[in-house]
Formats: structure tokens, C-alpha cells, sequence
């Protein structure tokens, strides 16, 4: 047996699986072990070898796996410290798929197949990572990503945090000669239970409360047409924003007060802080945030809910929830704050509830129509409408966007930056009847051109989100059919498709831009969504989810499960590091986006990054298969 150096368990500590093996198995392993040099160009294993002898851990320099036959994209494959080669061809007892070659001088601890398949059954966590490999991997550094997240999470909802990170909404305030009775009207407008009292200067002078109105008003036998200075507390407690949640609570419990003003170091008023609001975040939930969704008077309390959805999800992260889940989440939450923003906005117009026969739907598109929104996202919607009899689609269309523009800019409101593009329902070309979404589908499916299919990535992931979900129905139903007729367009579809590559390098392991970072979203997530959507419509699924769509693909297209299991958990993956590079952002105060520096990463979290592109890289392989380009 080989003699057993420290150095050698440092080493496999710090790499996945071996880091989460017992000590015995790993010495088990260890004494089996041979360490082999390969200097530079030197063959490792190649298919002309036979059924493969060997398993290899790279202990130092780079080697580069070629596939044999197979497409250019999916030719290289580069292996550094700490990963293994070749899983695959030793579970099969057959030969390598592709040739491996040291890139530079090499060095590599081997142990034969023998042991190889002793360890797996010795093992379970060794097992575990060579039968579910990226799965494994995967489940590794989301344990570690929630233990960030929660640590996070908790420290943000202590009584540590700052007063200025849970401040709820802007403030509401009037002037001392405003009347009683117009600051009760805008108490119940916006549906607060105070109103702060200010100066000229924004320095607030008093606050009046809801207790004030009954022991200074109402039991006073006082006209509502006073001043509100009369009858005002004056004043009030203020504390910075830099002052903590248990300051403010202990000003409360001392003085008996539910509100405590905060202000800025010149005073003037930055908001208030309510008893509620101390503690409202680490009593939130699901039911309990949906119900309030669903019964907000007001686009205001929905702006302020608005956080509550941020803040949830980001709890959720924190407690293991998985990244399809929290997307769903948000997706399914923020349809709630939609539907309700549309039924606020229809009943401020005087127009009818869009469920009727004659009503219209409105339409989630892109990400949102997947289900798979993430903390930063814009809006992307639009509008499908009936004909009423006797009328024409331009004077519905007249009638409808001016509530659209309102949904739009309430949306805006909540957190939903209006799109750059145009994309949204208040736009006259996104506020169509059912024939005329037809129409402008067919232009694009018979034209092709580039501009054609951009739309086709965004608008085919359309599904119904208020109103009269059979419209949308049927524009799925026709859309489907249409699409089988007209093979050229998944073909453009495709090759367009294959033209955003997964950033794995030939001489770097990631391909960045000049600030050395790499879009998650384009670079990452977007060919398994483009390469998803393409299959499913080809296949005839209905699905607009991504990973519903993998699914249903798999029959059709004979595709195994093993393969698509592992598409689907490379896509999971490079969602919750999106998802993660959000949540960071935003605790920082900076704004969202999706540019990751790979170099960030902690060295797990770069093995299966990469690991995640090659998954990539094998979907798109099958793209070009079945569209032979």
C-alpha cells in the first residue's frame, strides 16, 4: 500500500467530493493511489485505449479533453486542479469518448477501475457523486450558499438592523394649518393609522394619531376643520437612521408609543417606523402576505407589500427553498400584486372587470410568463382583447391603454422598472386582439428576420395572467399548430440560438468581458431557456416553463433522463447564483444586475460553474443535432 502524506489529505480536503468523505474511505482510497507525471502533449486516456483502467484526480496543471467526431462547439474540454476524469466511461466498463492530453506538465493521482468500483460501494458520498455528479455538486454549494443567505437573512431581520433598512414607505406628512378633515382623508387614502406634522423646512413639528382623533377630537366635541396643529402631539421622538431597530423599540416600550420618527442628521423627515413594522418581517408568510395582496385597497399598500415579496424570497433562499421554487414564488406573488393592481385600476377608470366574455387578458411574458422571475426584473406584457359586436379592435384597443398605462406605471411603482423596450401593454403593438396577435405571429413565423425571432423569444413565452385566460388559450392553441407548418422557422430559431456560445475558455476557464465579469443571465441561463423553448414547440408541449419544458421534451425526442436531469440541474444552478448575485447586490445598496467575476467564486462554486456551461454546451450539441447545424 502507498505511504500516506499530509499533504495529500490537505489536498483532497479542498475539493469536492472527497472534502465530505469519511476519513477512513478516503484513506481507503489514498492507499491505492499512485501519483503519475505527464509532461506537456502527453497522452492520459484516449478511446483507441479500449474500456477505460483508470480513474484520475488532477493534482496539478491542466488537461484538455478533445471530443472525437463530435461538433466544434462541444470539442474541448478543460480540466484543472482537483477535478476527475473519466466518471462516465467507468461506470459504462467501456472506453473514453474523448482524448485526454496534458496542456502543460501534469500530474495526476490514479487509482485502477478495481478500486474505482470497490470505493463506490464503499462510499456513499463518493457514490452519490459519481452516479449524480453535477447534481451532487450541485447540492454541495447550494448547502453552502443558504448558510450564507441565513446568515444574512438573520442579521437583517434582528433588532440589529438599522432603522433605514426597514423603513416601509415614504413618508406622509402635511403642514400644521392643514384641516383635520383633509388629513383624515389622506390617512384613509393611503391607509394610515398617522399623520406626521412638518414645517416648510420638512422638519416634522408633531404627529397625529388615530388615539389623538379620539382623545383631542372626538371626545373634545372639536370641529374637523381646525387646524391639525391644534390638536397634534408635539414633539416627537426622532432618531437617525443609523440607529437600530432595539433603540426604537426600547423608545417605544418606555414611552408607550407605536411610532417613532426618523430623521435625518440636518431634521429633515426621512420616514417612520411602526411597532409593526420591528417585527412584521420575521412574522411574514406565504398565506398571510398573499391574503394581503389579494385585499390591498390601494396601489400604495401594494407598493409597500411590494417589499414584503423581496423580503420573503429572500428568506426563502435562506431557509433551503430551491431556485425553481423561489422563482416560482416571486413569479406567483408578484401575479398576485399584478391581478390586484388591474383590478384597482379598472374600478379608478369606471371600467368593466376583464373576465367577462367581452373582456380582455393580460398577458406575462418573457421570464415572468416562464415563472421564472428573479429579484431583478423589468416588465414585459401585454394585452389580448375580444371584438365586441358592432365595434372595431382600434376603438378597444382606445379604450384599454390608458388603463394600461396606469397598470404600467403603478407596476413601476412596486419595483418593476418599465421596459426599455417598449415591451409592455401600454404600447399600441402589444395591445392586440386575438386575430391580430395572430397576424403579427404569422408575420414573424413566415418572414424569419432577425428582428423576428428576438420578438419570438420574448412574446412566445407569453401565458395568461388576469382576465380572460381563454383568449390566451386559443392563441396557444392556434400558435402551436401554426408553428408545426413551418419547420424553416425553428430551424432560424435554432441556429440563432447557437450563435450565444456558453463563456468557457480555451486558455482561461471563463471567457469575460473587459471588467472581467460574465452575464449570468446570457451567457448563463439564457441558451437553456432558448434551447427549451425551441424543442418544446417543436415537440408541441404547451409548457412556457423552462424546466416543465425539458421534461416534456424528453419522450418525444428520446432524450434520456439522465441527460435531462442534468440540463436541469446545471439550469438550477446558474439560477440560484443569479439569484444570489442579486440578493448581494441589493444588501450592499447597489444596484441589481447580472455580471458575475468567476474569480469571486469560491473554488466549488467555479468547478461546477464550469460544469454547468459543459451541460450547456451538450444541450446545444442536441440542438444542432436535431436542426443539422
Amino acid at each position: 500500500m502507498t505511504a500516506i502524506h499530509s499533504s495529500q489529505l490537505s489536498f483532497f480536503a479542498r475539493h469536492a467530493p472527497f472534502d465530505r468523505m469519511e476519513r477512513p474511505h478516503l484513506l481507503w482510497m489514498l492507499e491505492r493511489m499512485q501519483l503519475a507525471y505527464y509532461a506537456k502533449g502527453e497522452v492520459i486516456a484516449s478511446p483507441q485505449q479500449g474500456e477505460a483502467t483508470r480513474f484520475f484526480v488532477i493534482k496539478q496543471g491542466m488537461v484538455r479533453g478533445t471530443r472525437i467526431a463530435n461538433t466544434p462547439q462541444d470539442a474541448v474540454l478543460e480540466l484543472h486542479e482537483g477535478e476527475c476524469f473519466p466518471v462516465g466511461a467507468l461506470l459504462g466498463r467501456r472506453a473514453v469518448t474523448s482524448e485526454y492530453r496534458a496542456e502543460e506538465d501534469a500530474f495526476c493521482f490514479e487509482l485502477p477501475a478495481q478500486h474505482f468500483h470497490e470505493l463506490i460501494e464503499l462510499s456513499v458520498v463518493f457514490k452519490d457523486f459519481c452516479t449524480r455528479r453535477i447534481a451532487a455538486l450541485f447540492e454541495q454549494s447550494t448547502q453552502a450558499m443558504q448558510a450564507q443567505l441565513s446568515h444574512a437573512s438573520t442579521e437583517q431581520q434582528s433588532l440589529s438592523s438599522t432603522l433605514a433598512s426597514i423603513i416601509r414607505r415614504a413618508p406622509v406628512s402635511c403642514r400644521p394649518g392643514t384641516a383635520i378633515r383633509s388629513a383624515l382623508q389622506q390617512m384613509r387614502d393611503a391607509h394610515l393609522g398617522s399623520m406626521i406634522v412638518t414645517d416648510d423646512a420638512q422638519r416634522p413639528v408633531g404627529i397625529f394619531t388615530l388615539k389623538d382623533l379620539l382623545d383631542r377630537v372626538v371626545l373634545a366635541n372639536l370641529s374637523i376643520d381646525q387646524p391639525i396643529g391644534n390638536v397634534m402631539s408635539r414633539e416627537p421622538i426622532t432618531l437617525p437612521p443609523g440607529a437600530l431597530a432595539y433603540e426604537a423599540a426600547m423608545v417605544m416600550a418606555r414611552e408607550g408609543f407605536r411610532h417613532v420618527l426618523v430623521t435625518e442628521p440636518d431634521g429633515t423627515l426621512r420616514g417612520l417606523v411602526s411597532e409593526r413594522d420591528l417585527f412584521s418581517l420575521q412574522r411574514v408568510g406565504l398565506r398571510q402576505l398573499s391574503a394581503s395582496l389579494r385585499q390591498a385597497g390601494s396601489v400604495a399598500t401594494l407598493i409597500s407589500l411590494s417589499k414584503d415579496i423581496r423580503e420573503l424570497t429572500h428568506n426563502m433562499m435562506a431557509q433551503g427553498v430551491a431556485a425553481e421554487q423561489v422563482t416560482q414564488l416571486i413569479s406567483t406573488l408578484n401575479d398576485l400584486l399584478t391581478s390586484r393592481i388591474i383590478e384597482l385600476e379598472c374600478i379608478a377608470v369606471g371600467l368593466q372587470q376583464p373576465n367577462s366574455k367581452n373582456g380582455f387578458c393580460w398577458l406575462a411574458l418573457g421570464s415572468e410568463g416562464r415563472l421564472e422571475q428573479t429579484f431583478y426584473t423589468d416588465q414585459d406584457n401585454g394585452i389580448i382583447f375580444s371584438v365586441p359586436a358592432g365595434e372595431t379592435a382600434d376603438a378597444v384597443r382606445q379604450r384599454l391603454l390608458p388603463l394600461a398605462m396606469r397598470i404600467n406605471e403603478a407596476l413601476a411603482g412596486c419595483g418593476f422598472p418599465l421596459c426599455s423596450g417598449g415591451i409592455m401593454a401600454s404600447n399600441p403593438k402589444w395591445c392586440l386582439s386575438l386575430e391580430e396577435w395572430q397576424k403579427t405571429f404569422s408575420e414573424w413565423i413566415d418572414n424569419g428576420s432577425p428582428e423576428d425571432l428576438l420578438n419570438a423569444s420574448i412574446f412566445f413565452d407569453f401565458r395568461s395572467l388576469h382576465g380572460n385566460a381563454s383568449l390566451a388559450a386559443a392563441l396557444r392553441a392556434w400558435l402551436t399548430k401554426k408553428i408545426s407548418g413551418v419547420p424553416r422557422f425553428l430551424h432560424q430559431m435554432a441556429a440563432n440560438a447557437l450563435r450565444n456560445r456558453p463563456p468557457l475558455g480555451v486558455i482561461r476557464d471563463f471567457v469575460v468581458g473587459q471588467q472581467q465579469t460574465l452575464d449570468i443571465k446570457l451567457n448563463g441561463t439564457t441558451p437553456f431557456v432558448d434551447a427549451a423553448r425551441i424543442l418544446s414547440l417543436a415537440s408541441g408541449s404547451a409548457a412556457t416553463n423552462t424546466v416543465q419544458r425539458l421534461r416534456d421534451i424528453a419522450v418525444p425526442l428520446r432524450i434520456g433522463d439522465t441527460e435531462i436531469e442534468g440540463w436541469i440541474e446545471a439550469f438550477y444552478f446558474l439560477q440560484t447564483v443569479r439569484l444570489l448575485h442579486q440578493y448581494e447586490c441589493s444588501a450592499r445598496g447597489e444596484a441589481m444586475n447580472n455580471q458575475i467575476d468567476p474569480e469571486q467564486l469560491n473554488d466549488l462554486d467555479r468547478r461546477i460553474l464550469k460544469e454547468a456551461f459543459r451541460q450547456s454546451r451538450k444541450m446545444q450539441s442536441r440542438l444542432a443535432l436535431e436542426y443539422r447545424l
